[in-house]
């Protein structure tokens, strides 16, 4: 643990008591699985457990902060639980986010379902445009939140144009490839209704959430905007951990469009480009083959 020196250590204990209070020395120390961005421990402290982001202060300077204002803007609604933001900030040459620790349970038919009917409420919570008061970040990579008027807007300039830029100037597709989402571009209005911006989580995999032990469901690492709520549900298909009863009390709360079961490989074009962008040419062949059938 190369990241707790006696020094970084104090001061976190030093934060631990000015926003607790009380006794707040640190007990033990566990890494814990936190993905391929940052370092992720659960603390053990005089106060009870915490969870502990890490992650270097130059290369991303404001991950944790929009973080913790994506977690916030959940939070507001009343809706889907998300763990407490404790502190957050730069110790020496790292940033830092404290959370609350969640003490996981089992994904239970009643805590999907109540997933499902908590996420269909969020999405109910509206703004006057596409995107959100502040950019972050889409794993490591920057995510533009410039408002629009119009989802499909939103859709091509903040999200799909900045990851096809980016992988053509990488050499991961040719012009061939760009030529064919320009062809999209032109297309896209013609294959959904706009509906009103809603809060979405934006990252939303199996992975992004958590069932507590007593059967209550969070979100966590959010990349927050204000979207089109069906690119939520595109996500949950594009790498599984989300059943049959989760769709349905959705539904039950807040029901889609129809047929949006046929733009699920549209609006996963997005994150299937940043996985292209960030881990190579492995994904090239779900981009091309979720691009043909919409051009």
């Amino acid at each position: 643990m190369k990241s707790f020196t006696a020094e970084f250590r104090a001061e976190l204990e030093q934060i631990l008591h000015q926003k607790l209070g009380g006794k707040s020395s640190i007990h033990e120390i566990v890494e814990v699985t936190g993905g391929s961005i940052n370092e992720v421990y659960r603390l053990q402290t005089a106060a009870g457990f915490f969870i502990l982001k890490l992650n270097s202060a130059q290369q991303f300077p404001t991950m944790f902060e929009q973080e913790a204002e994506g977690l916030e803007a959940i939070r507001k609604t009343k809706t889907v639980a998300v763990p407490e933001v404790i502190a957050s900030g730069h110790i020496g040459y790292q940033s830092f986010l404290l959370l609350e620790y969640i003490e996981t349970g089992s994904k239970t038919p009643t805590a999907m379902q109540l997933l499902g009917s908590q996420l269909a409420q969020m999405h109910q919570n509206t703004a006057p445009d596409f995107g959100f008061e502040n950019d972050n970040y889409m794993g490591s990579l920057p995510q533009s939140n410039k408002k629009h008027e119009s989802w499909q807007s939103f859709f091509v300039e903040e999200r799909l144009k900045p990851m096809v830029k980016l992988a053509f100037d990488a050499s991961f597709i040719d012009q061939k490839l760009v030529s064919d989402f320009e062809s999209l571009y032109q297309k896209l209005g013609g294959f959904f209704e706009e509906e009103k911006p809603a809060l979405i989580h934006g990252d939303l995999w199996g992975g992004n959430y958590l069932v507590g032990s007593e059967g209550k469901p969070y979100l966590i690492d959010p990349a927050v905007s204000y979207g089109f709520r069906e690119f939520d549900l595109a996500m949950t298909h594009l790498f599984g951990g989300f059943n049959a009863d989760f769709y349905q009390a959705y539904q039950e709360e807040f029901p889609l469009q129809k047929g949006w079961q046929q733009r699920v490989d549209l609006w996963n074009l997005y994150p299937l480009l940043l996985h292209l962008n960030l881990f190579g040419t492995g994904y090239l062949g779900q981009v091309k083959s979720g691009l043909k059938k919409f051009i």
